[in-house]
């Protein structure tokens, strides 16, 4: 897996994680990792730009502050000057997830 640790002399870019809702995220990363469509993308600050195809998933954020996780229910993110943003119909987390309602969902 990798992860800010990785890259010791990772500088922070903004990042914010958005439902037609409320903004659930907003803050500096270090790191982010995404399901994109076709497989796990990691962000760095410096990265070219990009929009990709989101996949139901984790998404993991390295801020200073630690690891924030949250699972999101598809979408797109964009990368542009610095800046993530990522557009997604639901983002939980991990302890907001009611295992019931999941496999309940899952036999449907």
């Amino acid at each position: 897996m990798v992860d800010s640790k990785s890259f010791p002399e990772a500088k922070p870019f903004h990042c914010s994680v958005v439902t037609p809702e409320k903004v659930v995220l907003e803050c500096d990363a270090h790191f982010v990792a995404l399901p994109a469509h076709d497989g796990e993308i990691g962000f760095l600050k410096g990265r070219a730009p990009i929009v990709i195809k989101l996949d139901v998933g984790s998404l993991r954020v390295e801020t200073d502050e630690g690891t924030e996780e949250l699972f999101i229910d598809g979408g797109f993110a964009e990368m542009v000057h610095d800046k993530l943003t990522i557009l997604t119909e639901d983002a939980k987390r991990p302890e907001d997830i009611e295992r019931d309602r999941v496999l309940e969902a899952r036999t449907e």
